[in-house]
């Protein structure tokens, strides 16, 4: 299908996790490659809102708020004529929920694209089959498929977040009045992730944070949010030197200033990764799960000197927080396999 020079104005739509919206950043800088005179839009929800602002591919963010602002039939009618007024032609729908299929649908955008599965996908007027659920490539290129299904061209894969510069400058003020100097450098570490099927063991973070000081000299910083803050705490606690506890105490463009600081990134499969990905800080990631779909393969770092960590157990099924064998997919990482991760990044 040849690229049509008419849109004018498009909006990118992906209202899930931060993760996932970090990682669809390359179809933003993909569209003003192909549409550079046209006005970009992303739709996100307030989460994420932080991670797209003052992309220099986009014009403009929209938030959709399903549980606060827009929340009920009166707050989903308010949001979609909104919408409907700022008159966009082209809507790329880059997960599949109901609602965002049925918002671009009332807010009268001509043409709509996307993955096309049981969730109201026949509202969209381009319909590609979804097989993402089967892992054969990583997210980005899903996403980036979807322009290549319209004729695009594609010539950067690589996530980008955008370094606001009062976060730039919180982040310095919070490493010098943690005492950090200009020549140390700095490990930041991740225990924290969305489900127990994804948190490596607590006890083998406090031996890394040990060994990353010992045998690297390395500075280490603590980052979680929500309930992983306890985590982060217990580790602080235990570990044997100093530790810069930064749990609870970042916005999400905070984190990404904070990360652009460290040598080197240690975290579980969750949003941070891919955000410091996209600032050029190193990562090892960790796996548990492997099963199509939910594998490094489609969800781990994307940067050319990253590392992911993953050890097969022999699970054809992941039952995730159900698990029925205590999670041994993450008991089989060591802290010598985390380890060695660390060395091939930093003799690369």
């Amino acid at each position: 299908m040849a690229v049509k020079n008419d849109f004018k104005r498009i909006l990118v739509v992906r209202t899930d996790r931060i993760g996932d919206v970090v990682l669809t950043t390359p179809v933003l800088k993909a569209l003003r490659d192909n549409y550079p005179k046209s006005h970009i839009a992303m739709m996100v929800a307030p989460q994420a809102a932080e991670l797209v602002e003052g992309n220099p591919y986009s014009d403009e963010v929209i938030v959709y708020d399903k549980n606060k602002g827009h929340k009920g039939f009166l707050g989903f009618w308010k949001f979609v004529l909104g919408l409907k007024k700022k008159k966009f032609d082209l809507a790329i729908v880059l997960h599949t929920k109901r609602k965002t299929n049925i918002i671009t649908f009332l807010a009268d955008i001509p043409r709509r694209i996307g993955y096309c599965d049981t969730k109201f996908g026949f509202l969209l007027t381009d319909k590609i089959k979804d097989t993402r659920s089967l892992g054969l490539k990583h997210e980005v290129e899903y996403c980036l498929d979807i322009l290549r299904h319209m004729g695009m061209k594609v010539k950067d894969a690589a996530p980008y977040v955008a370094l606001n510069k009062d976060a730039l400058a919180w982040a310095r003020n919070f490493l010098q009045e943690a005492g950090i100097k200009k020549e140390d450098r700095l490990a930041c570490i991740h225990p924290g992730a969305s489900c127990v099927s994804k948190r490596w063991l607590k006890e083998r973070f406090i031996v890394l944070a040990n060994k990353l000081v010992e045998e690297y000299g390395l500075k280490v910083i603590l980052v979680a949010d929500g309930t992983d803050m306890m985590i982060a705490d217990e580790i602080a606690k235990n570990t044997r030197y100093p530790v810069i506890n930064a749990a609870g105490k970042t916005s999400l463009s905070q984190l990404a200033a904070l990360l652009k600081h460290c040598s080197i990134f240690i975290s579980n499969d969750s949003g941070p990764v891919h955000i410091a990905s996209s600032v050029g800080t190193p990562v090892i990631s960790l796996f548990g799960r492997n099963q199509a779909g939910l594998s490094p393969v489609r969800w781990g770092p994307v940067g050319k000197r990253d590392k992911y960590v993953h050890r097969e157990v022999g699970c054809s099924v992941c039952l995730a927080h159900n698990c029925k064998i205590g999670f041994d997919c993450l008991k089989a990482i060591t802290v010598e396999d985390v380890l060695k991760a660390v060395d091939d990044i930093f003799k690369a």
